[in-house]
């Protein structure tokens, strides 16, 4: 056995004892902390079920009795919505922006996360507390530096990032990095430095020892961050309606804007608004129903550091 898996079976047995004694103490009030997280679960579940029952239906029974059965279903309010909104290219632009723009802002922020984690200097904690208070900037004080500063680079360069996805994946990515790294170092925090001390011994660089032994350790992070960043990405609105303006850019938010828009003017069709909301968030519902369990492990494991 040599010192690593010394080191990770220590780990696990410490983790496990640090669950076991915390999972047993449940008072009054974590009673009621659970009846009022079970409340939001119930509220938010009905409001999914009345957003598909209410795709399902027509405007006149909507506005009739607004929390009704679709007696009969209407599936024609998805293929309109389809129609209206383009859904088709809108989604293949949504899904190409949000996995780019996640992959590299996890893969960016996890060397700079763990070297922040790990690092002794004056600075670092300095620094981590500027990743955290980029959390608190708001996107529409960004939204006409990074215009200008995307045109400029465009005049300059010839790299097409206004109407560009590749322009908005680069904001994306910015976006996303500072509650990535965040995160992140919290993570790397709670992993116990005996693993890299016994690597170290086992003649182990600091670059392998990150690849090979930390970054599989931190995958239920790597997981949450990715999935974290990934739903933000995919529901961004504010960038995406000012970067793009081409119908064959836009992602699904813009490609929603455009149903409402034409119901506006064509009368209110809130079968296929509702249609074209499900559409939306039905990838969110799949990713969460998926990952679940290892986006709430990856946000908790770094709580009792």
């Amino acid at each position: 056995m040599t010192s690593v898996t010394r080191a990770l079976t220590t780990a696990g047995s410490r983790r496990r004892r640090t669950l076991r004694s915390s999972g047993s103490k449940t008072g009054v009030a974590g009673w009621i902390g659970r009846a009022m997280v079970w409340l939001v679960v119930a509220f938010n579940i009905f409001l999914i079920a009345w957003m598909v029952v209410s795709s399902l239906r027509s405007t006149v029974d909507y506005l009739r009795q607004p929390l009704g059965l679709p007696v009969p279903p209407h599936l024609e309010n998805y293929a309109n919505a389809w129609t209206i909104g383009d859904f088709g290219v809108a989604f293949l632009n949504s899904a190409s922006v949000t996995l780019i723009s996640a992959f590299f802002a996890v893969a960016i922020a996890a060397p700079a996360a763990y070297a922040l984690s790990r690092s002794t200097r004056w600075i670092a904690p300095k620094i981590t507390a500027a990743f955290a208070l980029g959390l608190g900037v708001p996107g529409q004080v960004l939204l006409i530096p990074i215009y200008i500063g995307l045109a400029q680079v465009q005049q300059n360069t010839g790299i097409p990032l206004i109407d560009s996805q590749l322009g908005l994946t680069i904001v994306l990515i910015g976006l996303n990095l500072p509650f990535t790294v965040f995160l992140l170092t919290g993570f790397f925090a709670s992993l116990p430095g005996e693993i890299e001390e016994a690597a170290a011994l086992d003649g182990a660089s600091g670059i392998r020892t990150f690849v090979t032994i930390m970054l599989p350790l931190a995958r239920p992070g790597l997981t949450t961050a990715m999935t974290l960043a990934a739903i933000g990405s995919w529901n961004e609105t504010l960038f995406s309606l000012v970067l793009l303006t081409d119908k064959s850019t836009r992602t699904l938010p813009i490609a929603l804007i455009q149903i409402m828009n034409s119901a506006a003017f064509n009368g209110a069709d809130w079968g296929s608004i509702f249609a074209g909301m499900t559409l939306m968030v039905l990838p969110l519902l799949i990713v969460y129903t998926w990952l679940g369990r290892r986006i709430v492990a990856g946000m908790t494991v770094g709580a009792g550091k």
